[in-house]
């Protein structure tokens, strides 16, 4: 956990972390560190990340003055000239992360390679970094700051304080909100996955009739169905790396306020998604779902296509939805059924060569029971 961007952290005295958190300071609260580490490796200049007792038993092995200690720890037995004293471990985390970083290094302003249509906008003290391209008539919020190689299609408007990473393509008419952070090479607007035959294709048969083929099918091109819609992103968003949303077909695909995508997500066309949703890396959503608010899909969740995903749903990993989930469940499997449901027949289906065992011991008596003298 020692921060990668250590020799580039400013100093922060420990009275300032802890009053950024909200949390207790202790002893020598004008101890400057400038940079987090792992009890074990830490030196006098970093903060000790020492929530735990089994994080804390490791002090003894670095050289940190000061740590982030859970709430029934002794500072002064562990060794400690100062300590932070925090009730929530994981929040503190997320406080004391955003204090250190200094964030990416996009200098203030437009860079002479950066290529803008004249009749883009641009908002006071944005920063546009190198090989960035933006077309026509698109809105840079204030203080939005893009870096290299980042390509905006025309009509797209960005929000105010908005980080922009490298590679990410935006395309025509996306609308981001503000403070969105979208991580390198994501692409938000591409075209939706749609394609229609003149007759009904082998897919639509075997839709209707519930996995029964009938036959071979006439051969048939795929045609496309245009994407006219955009994506509308809102406030508060994070999009991860290499993370896919498509615009939609008519209507927009919708991202809704402080919701987050990890790595390699894929948003499909006319996709609506709630508020502060979180999506773990490879999740896939099928074009047309609709996901409530406060949503969890875990890990390489799959969601299959015209599906509604009522709020608070949470699903484990490797998940396979296949049919709608009412609000409040929490889903596991594939096909998706309710976790504790999966739970069980997991338990029963290790169960299954013991069972053979039995019923072979069985039938073995009853046979010989059977033999007549």
């Amino acid at each position: 956990m020692a921060a990668g961007r250590k020799g580039k952290m400013a100093g922060h005295s420990i009275t300032a972390i802890a009053t950024a958190l909200g949390a207790q300071a202790l002893g020598a609260g004008d101890i400057v560190v400038t940079g987090l580490a792992e009890p074990a490796t830490a030196g006098p200049d970093d903060l000790a990340m020492a929530m735990r007792a089994s994080y804390a038993a490791d002090l003894a092995k670095g050289r940190a003055r000061a740590a982030l200690i859970g709430a029934d720890m002794d500072w002064r037995a562990l060794g400690l000239e100062a300590a932070i004293v925090v009730p929530r471990p994981r929040l503190a985390m997320a406080g004391v992360t955003q204090v250190m970083d200094g964030g990416p290094d996009i200098a203030p302003g437009v860079h002479p390679s950066a290529v803008i249509d004249a009749s883009a906008q641009i908002g006071a003290g944005a920063a546009i970094g190198p090989f960035v391209v933006i077309g026509a008539d698109v809105v840079i919020g204030a203080r939005a700051r893009i870096a290299s190689h980042v390509s905006i299609a025309a009509h797209a408007r960005i929000g105010d304080d908005a980080l922009i990473l490298q590679g990410v393509r935006i395309g025509a008419r996306v609308r981001i909100g503000q403070r969105a952070i979208l991580q390198p090479n994501c692409v938000i607007g591409a075209d939706g996955f749609s394609f229609v035959t003149p007759e009904a294709s082998q897919v639509e048969r075997i839709r209707d009739s519930l996995g029964q083929a009938d036959g071979a099918v006439p051969p048939q091109s795929w045609r496309r169905i245009h994407s006219l819609g955009a994506v509308v992103i809102g406030d508060d968003v994070e999009i991860g790396a290499n993370a896919t949303i498509d615009r939609g077909t008519i209507a927009d695909t919708v991202i809704g306020n402080g919701t987050k995508l990890d790595n390699m997500v894929h948003v499909g066309h006319n996709v609506r998604i709630g508020r502060d949703c979180l999506l773990c890396g490879q999740v896939g959503i099928a074009g047309s779902v609709k996901i409530g608010d406060r949503v969890v899909l875990g890990g390489q969740t799959g969601v299959a296509d015209n599906l509604e995903i009522g709020s608070d749903v949470v699903t484990g990993a490797s998940t396979i939805i296949l049919s709608t989930v009412p609000p409040g469940r929490a889903m596991l499997g594939y096909p998706a059924v309710r976790m504790e449901t999966q739970v069980a027949m997991y338990k029963n289906l290790r169960r299954l060569p013991r069972l053979a065992q039995a019923v072979a011991e069985l039938k073995k008596a009853v046979f010989k029971g059977d033999e007549t003298p």
